[in-house]
């Protein structure tokens, strides 16, 4: 009798141990991801994606709502921008479309709760993942009588969020500017925040940071200028822009090149 009830113990401990392992093969296959070097503040990986010290590959993950994905000659752009200012040797996309929240307008905590349920990139050996959600709701911070509409944020250092939906509102049918060009110029300019300009995670060697505006510079025209993160005044820039016969979509100064060249860039 003894050893039937000790045969019978073992069994069920048996079981016990079996099924505790198969629950754990239930959980989100990303909790086992070591997500921590992607969940730091802005600027925080500036040197880690201009150089090539630690990561030679970067992996964009793009998560947009159903309809709102972006255009092709904008990610294309996008990636000319970057292979210009980083050493990096390889740059994938991956696209992921998601529902859409069905929100009227987004929070950066709610953008980084969707990243939280749908990121699936994160740095793997010697590949630096970053994420950006192209979303259909505005921003809840915009101010649409003063013509102040957000156009996009970067709320970690390796996150982003593009309003697409304001982006489109906001181009409409200009004569001047394409969908793809604010895009564009959007994306660039919020890229130039997670390589950490201006004094956001790269130093800056002269003093160029606008002192009314925290990370952005003070160069007229520059890509880094605090309006051009804002609807009106981005198109205005690039009406003026196309005026004077020059490239549509802003591009970066002689001292924010010159900061992004002195932590590693090109």
């Amino acid at each position: 009798m003894k050893k039937k009830i000790a045969v019978y113990s073992l069994l069920v401990l048996g079981l016990l141990l079996s099924c505790s392992k198969d629950s754990g093969n239930d959980d989100d296959p990303n909790s086992k991801v070591d997500k921590s070097a992607n969940l730091l503040g802005t600027g925080a990986s500036a040197q880690d994606l201009l150089a090539n010290t630690k990561f030679d590959e970067i992996l964009i993950e793009i998560a947009y709502v159903s309809g709102f994905r972006p255009t092709a000659e904008a990610i294309a752009t996008f990636e000319e921008f970057i292979r210009a200012r980083t050493f990096k040797e390889e740059i994938t996309f991956t696209y992921k479309q998601l529902p859409s929240p069905n929100e009227e307008t987004l929070t950066k905590e709610e953008v980084a709760d969707l990243e939280k349920e749908n990121r699936t990139a994160y740095n793997d050996g010697s590949t630096l993942a970053l994420y950006i959600y192209f979303a259909d709701a505005p921003s809840d911070s915009d101010d649409e009588s003063e013509n102040l509409v957000t156009l996009g944020v970067v709320y970690r250092n390796t996150s982003m969020v593009i309003y697409e939906a304001t982006i489109r509102d906001l181009v409409g049918n200009s004569a001047f500017v394409s969908v793809a060009d604010v895009e564009s110029a959007t994306l660039n300019h919020e890229f130039g925040h997670l390589l950490g300009l201006v004094n956001l995670g790269t130093p800056v060697v002269n003093n160029h940071e606008d002192p009314e505006a925290d990370s952005h510079c003070t160069t007229e025209g520059c890509l880094m200028r605090a309006e051009l993160q804002f609807g009106g005044p981005m198109v205005k820039q690039m009406q003026r822009n196309a005026s004077k016969g020059l490239g549509t979509i802003p591009n970066l100064d002689a001292e924010c090149l010159l900061d992004l060249q002195s932590n590693g860039g090109r």
